[in-house]
């Protein structure tokens, strides 16, 4: 009994020291980056995007003022992408941004007592908040905005997009008694200024990206590998706990609650088990849901995994033609990106393509992602509307913008007497220069996972993994 205790003891030591390993250290797991360097990434890309991006953003959307106002513990969305990541920002936050025209850089003032980090003119400046004259920060947004008198002054009140909506009412009301009724008069909602802001992204930033969607995928290869789960003992919430343990050991937030599943077991087989049961079998097609926040980016991955029967090598012939026929849906939906249209446009433009090319049933339900996982550019559909979405779906797509191919087909599977699987798919991409690249690649064939798998496929070129 002693020995058995003592082994099931390193067995439990070795495993947690698996899940802690240093980042990177296993072979073919790409490396995280410490928190100092995670800073200084972060900090370079916030610096870039104030210089380049936002001059563009306001002068398209036609705002020469912008005036972000947000409270501790309850920031602002987008005040969150337009700070340093080494930042503690308590209290009253205030940010200003004016553009004085003329081809001159925007002006960029912090009224608060947070230090930004150089980024932004602030109180030490006296630009921004003069403290030595003892005004308060209320009377000091009040003289920046007499000083510049601006025509159309933003502020984030969104009603389509949630993420530009992060003025509160309380905070508006103390806004207007600051800037009083002349220059309240001229304030507007930011929401395409925001919009713009959020789903834009520099050249650079696709190449950070590319960087988190690799751990992203790597996190969901080792999910789903022989390293996990043992067939007849592993659960999908076993599956759910170690895909969470293993991000937060490795220091990155969550991008949405983890979810993994028996997407599809034979009909033998569910008779034998039970329609209920969550314990991995010889047979079973496995899926997740899942996603990471790392470098203030989020994934949103969905993908699937074929657990060997006893002899097999691969999957059944039926599974990975079931697979390829959600792969070329995949390549209507890049195909469709045309840049100023509305996602549900690309919706109608996607679904009578992939119809028209015999596919089964297509379905797509494709979202925005960058800084925000649903959020802010056009919403493609969803689960349970495939015609129109207004609003969300009234968005226009622009460049430098990235979304989850998100969408699934029907599919029969003569393995399992005709029985109809729906195979969902779940990719980032990114529309750049006027066409689709899939992030760090795709699934093109199922993870292999038990007797004879060892573990899942070996990556191929991209853009296809």
């Amino acid at each position: 009994m002693k020995r058995t205790m003592s082994a099931l003891f390193l067995l439990v030591v070795a495993w947690l020291l698996v899940l802690g390993a240093t980042p990177g250290a296993r072979d073919g797991f790409p490396s995280v980056l410490s928190i100092r360097d995670r800073v200084a990434t972060v900090n370079r890309i916030v610096e870039a995007r104030l210089d380049q991006l936002l001059p563009l953003a306001m002068r398209e959307t036609g705002f020469d003022m912008w005036i972000i106002v947000t409270n501790e513990d309850n920031y602002d969305p987008v005040f969150q992408t337009m700070i340093p990541y080494n930042t503690w920002a308590p209290i009253t936050q205030i940010l200003v941004f004016y553009d004085p025209g003329a081809g001159k850089p925007i002006e960029r003032l912090n009224v608060s007592r947070t230090n930004l980090r150089g980024l932004y003119k602030d109180m030490w400046d006296a630009q921004a908040w003069d403290t030595q004259k003892k005004e308060s920060q209320w009377d000091a947004l009040a003289r920046v905005v007499r000083e510049r008198d601006p025509k159309v002054i933003g502020i984030n009140e969104g009603e389509v997009q949630w993420a530009a909506g992060g003025l509160t009412v309380p905070l508006k009301k103390a806004l207007v008694n600051a800037i009083g009724p002349t220059y309240a008069g001229r304030l507007r909602s930011a929401e395409p200024l925001a919009t713009r802001w959020l789903e834009t992204m520099l050249d650079e930033e696709l190449d950070v990206y590319s960087q988190v969607v690799a751990v992203a995928h790597a996190l969901v290869a080792e999910t789903m590998s022989n390293a996990v789960i043992t067939p007849g003992t592993t659960t999908v919430d076993d599956m759910v706990y170690h895909y969470w343990q293993r991000f937060a050991n490795l220091g990155l937030d969550m991008s949405f609650l983890p979810s993994c599943s028996i997407r599809g077991r034979s009909p033998e087989d569910t008779q034998r088990w039970g329609p209920r049961d969550r314990t991995v079998r010889h047979g079973d097609v496995l899926h997740c849901d899942v996603g990471i926040k790392y470098l203030r980016y989020y994934t949103d991955h969905q993908e699937l995994a074929y657990v060997l029967r006893a002899g097999e090598t691969d999957a059944p012939d039926g599974l990975k033609k079931a697979l390829a026929e959600a792969n070329r849906l995949q390549d209507v939906y890049a195909s469709e990106f045309k840049a100023g249209l509305t996602g549900n446009q690309l919706l109608a433009n996607i679904l009578t393509t992939a119809r028209a090319k015999g596919i089964q049933n297509p379905r797509v339900y494709s979202h925005s992602l960058g800084y925000y996982l649903h959020e802010p550019g056009p919403l493609i559909g969803l689960p349970w509307e495939q015609v129109n979405n207004p609003g969300r779906g009234d968005v226009r797509l622009v460049d430098n913008s990235c979304f989850t191919a998100e969408l699934s087909v029907d599919a029969p599977i003569p393995e399992w007497g005709g029985k109809t699987l729906r195979v969902p798919l779940e990719q980032d991409v990114v529309f750049t220069k006027g066409r689709v690249h899939f992030i760090d690649g795709r699934q093109t064939a199922f993870h292999l996972v038990g007797r004879g798998g060892g573990g899942s496929p070996a990556p191929t070129p991209s853009p296809e993994r």
